[in-house]
């Protein structure tokens, strides 16, 4: 997979590539989420409805919402009559309203590897990372961040692999007395996810300030406090 391939591939924002019979050639991870929700017939019609009249890219601006995913664009890219692209763009809907997080300055990273190698000591499970490596460091409670994300591994150890991918939420912020600070989140998955442990997770994010959001990956959604 080329750099470019893979900006394509861990994008947060869904993209598919059609031939013209409206068979998918392509898709990046977010798009094979997003399919759970919406039929490729539906996002098809979609991209043929606002293609540019000749070859060219067009980007439309509007309101879709397919289960939990809601989008503010898309743009519809054909260089010939054999394929046809799309690319929908996710609104910045997060909501939180909850009190400032409280904690130490740490390393993201570094905890997140520490929960790795604690959770893999005994488990034939191959844990694979996408990280965006310019998060600096950030306030958090440790402690608690790590009880959750060891919690959200054993929601997939029923599989042979678990992704965990740590990116910027674009567009998205949170406000603590009057400044606006950015998000960034810490996003696990795999194939399948274990109802049981869901709901211990649920439990455990209760009594903590950190936001979840548990669909078919969870996510922890951590506001970007450096001091």
């Amino acid at each position: 997979m080329t750099f470019e391939q893979q900006w394509i591939e861990y994008d947060y924002n869904p993209f598919v590539l059609f031939s013209s019979n409206a068979k998918v050639l392509s898709l990046n991870s977010e798009a094979q989420f997003l399919l759970g929700f919406v039929t490729t017939e539906e996002l098809f019609n979609l991209a043929t409805t606002y293609a540019n009249v000749s070859f060219g890219f067009k980007t439309t601006f509007l309101e879709l919402e397919f289960g939990r995913y809601k989008f503010f664009a898309i743009t519809v890219g054909y260089e010939n009559d054999e394929a046809i692209g799309i690319k929908l763009y996710q609104s910045p809907s997060f909501k939180l309203n909850k009190p400032k997080p409280i904690g130490e300055l740490a390393n993201i990273y570094a905890l997140v590897d520490l929960c790795i190698l604690t959770y893999s000591i005994n488990s034939k499970i191959i844990f694979e990372k996408d990280f965006d490596p310019t998060i600096p460091e950030i306030i958090i409670d440790s402690n608690n961040f790590i009880k959750i994300l060891n919690k959200a591994y054993s929601c997939f150890e029923n599989n042979q692999k678990i992704v965990t991918k740590i990116f910027y939420r674009v567009g998205e912020h949170i406000k603590f007395e009057d400044k606006k600070y950015s998000i960034f989140s810490v996003e696990v998955y795999s194939q399948n996810i274990n109802e049981e442990k869901v709901n211990e997770l649920k439990v455990l994010a209760t009594n903590t300030n950190f936001y979840i959001d548990i669909q078919k990956k969870v996510t922890i959604n951590i506001p970007m406090i450096i001091s």
